[in-house]
């Protein structure tokens, strides 16, 4: 406990009586400390017992000594000190009746009492309260140690660490998301903290940050775990006033078991990441069984069961689609989709295989599972957010905590790993639709139920399809025909002869005419397939308005 005026009064060698604020004896003092200026302020720091004599001071004065007592007591002196038989042989009423009106205690130093025997009795009482603080704090690192190291890791950890603040405690993954906490009822409180949360992810580790509980009376603080560019957890504390020393101890030592408990997890989850892109490999290669033996109990699980392949990119938002990210903001989207994705499953207990891939992120999670829920619940706040900027078409949504970067997603069909190859070359299907579109993700069932005509939307596509019909244009410029509008209702009738003719209002014969003079013109037989397929896209290329 730390020393106050009422611990002195009780310090039967030292004899001080109170003149007055009896009811303010159980203030904490910091020092004593001994002056005889009018005006000792400047050289206080709050929390100190002031002695003096009034060598200089009028205490008989009822006003200099009413603006003496405000003066000081404003500057958070938490008592007074008087030397009774110095120069005045008894403590003057004028200055009691003064801290009286103050509410300042005024303590009677007689005076075979030096003010010394004060000053070494605070000291004493400040350095035992120290080190019982230092004690404690060593104590309670040693139960946190223990806790952390036991079976229930960082639950026993923040219950242990909530004894010791008589508060609570909670834990945050890398997404943000409480993920334990001490005593149970804490989690419901730590849940409304996800925004200061969030903010605090955002600056580089170790960090913290003191907030207000909205709905509560406590004093809340928040550190960031980790020691690299992006905190990997965050710690909140709630209490109901300051941490003293000891607490602070405490805490201090919660921070850096868990920022150790959480590198080494992201140690294993590197090692883990590794033989995750060795499975992977082996499925794109066609060769689930060597993938399965090396998968093991890790990721065995993920491939007994139907799973979807995942591609994401980030993309640039105030650029072209097409164009990269800055490099700083491109791996900060993926890896929040990732903790987003990781997070979820280590709810569930389910397994998810994430490789990054240069510029890219390939994912394996579980059909219906809550990683693949937790990647769609990511891409629709990312694409309200961009619909709220009112952004044009065409350019991808922007992702959460992205730094400047915007986020495209493609999702494979359910498949199994036979099919991988299959599933990836899918995934990447969508994902080109998501960036054509401007959306955040793209499923490769809405790819193969949509219309292929918004792909066309493309200037490489559509230079090709210029290039294509341009001797057909350049020939119908000289009005010695129409091969354009003759070739489009040819090809809408799949080759009909009469009803392409009667589309366009004239003969079969002169449609076959003009069919011959395409062929020669182009030097392209159009009883080739893939010549009218080429033929039909470029017409629909060149007939899409720029921007759909």
């Amino acid at each position: 406990m730390p020393h106050t005026l009422a611990s002195l009064v009780n310090h039967t060698a030292l004899k001080l009586t109170v003149l007055a604020g009896e009811d303010r004896l159980n203030v904490p003092v910091r020092w004593a400390h001994a002056s005889e200026l009018i005006d000792p302020v400047p050289y206080m720091e709050g929390g100190e017992l002031l002695l003096i004599t009034a060598l200089k001071l009028d205490a008989e004065d009822a006003e200099a000594s009413r603006r003496y007592v405000h003066r000081v007591a404003q500057a958070g002196v938490v008592g007074l000190g008087f030397a009774v038989g110095v120069n005045y042989e008894d403590v003057p009423e004028a200055l009691v009746e003064a801290a009286r009106q103050e509410g300042l205690p005024l303590l009677g130093v007689p005076r075979r009492t030096p003010f010394i025997a004060i000053s070494k009795a605070v000291s004493a009482a400040v350095a035992a309260d120290q080190y019982r603080a230092v004690t404690a704090g060593f104590e309670a690192q040693r139960e946190l140690t223990r806790a952390a190291l036991s079976a229930e890791g960082p639950a026993e950890l923040l219950a242990r660490l909530a004894a010791h603040l008589d508060g609570w405690a909670a834990l945050y993954d890398a997404s943000g998301s409480v993920v334990a906490a001490a005593p149970d009822w804490a989690a419901r409180r730590a849940a409304r903290l996800a925004d200061d949360v969030g903010r605090l992810r955002e600056r580089p580790a170790p960090a913290s940050s003191v907030v207000s509980d909205t709905d509560g009376d406590d004093r809340v603080e928040l550190q960031s775990l980790g020691t690299g560019r992006r905190a990997r957890g965050v710690l909140a504390v709630g209490t109901g006033a300051p941490l003293g020393t000891a607490e602070r101890y405490a805490v201090h030592s919660a921070v850096a078991l868990l920022t150790l408990t959480t590198e080494r997890s992201r140690a294993l989850q590197d090692a883990e990441q590794r033989l995750g892109a060795a499975v992977l490999k082996m499925l794109l290669a066609g060769e689930p069984d060597h993938a399965r033996a090396v998968a093991g109990r890790l990721y065995g699980g993920l491939l007994d069961a139907p799973f979807r392949m995942v591609v994401a990119e980030p993309v640039a938002v105030d650029d072209a689609p097409s164009a990269p990210p800055a490099a700083n903001a491109a791996p900060a989207v993926l890896e929040a989709l990732a903790d987003a994705m990781d997070s979820a499953a280590a709810r569930t207990g389910e397994a998810v295989l994430a490789v990054p891939d240069g510029n890219r992120l390939i994912v394996l999670v579980a059909d219906g599972g809550a990683a693949a829920e937790a990647c769609a619940e990511f891409a629709a706040v990312a694409e309200a957010r961009a619909g709220a900027q009112s952004r044009p078409r065409g350019r991808a949504a922007r992702g959460e905590a992205d730094g400047g970067a915007g986020l495209a997603v493609g999702l494979s069909a359910p498949t199994g790993p036979m099919s991988a190859a299959n599933a990836y070359r899918q995934a990447e299907q969508a994902l080109y639709v998501a960036r054509r579109r401007g959306r955040a993700l793209v499923e490769h069932e809405d790819v193969a139920a949509g219309s292929v005509l918004p792909l066309l939307a493309d200037d490489a596509v559509r230079a090709f399809a210029d290039g294509l019909l341009r001797a057909l244009r350049e020939h119908d410029a000289t009005g010695r025909g129409d091969l354009v509008a003759s070739l489009r209702a040819w090809l809408a009738r799949h080759g009909q002869w009469d009803a392409a003719a009667a589309d366009l209002g004239v003969h079969r014969h002169t449609l076959r005419y003009r069919m011959r003079r395409v062929e020669e013109i182009l030097g392209r037989s159009l009883d080739d397939a893939d010549v009218r397929m080429e033929l039909w896209l470029a017409l629909k290329a060149t007939a899409t308005p720029p921007g759909e």
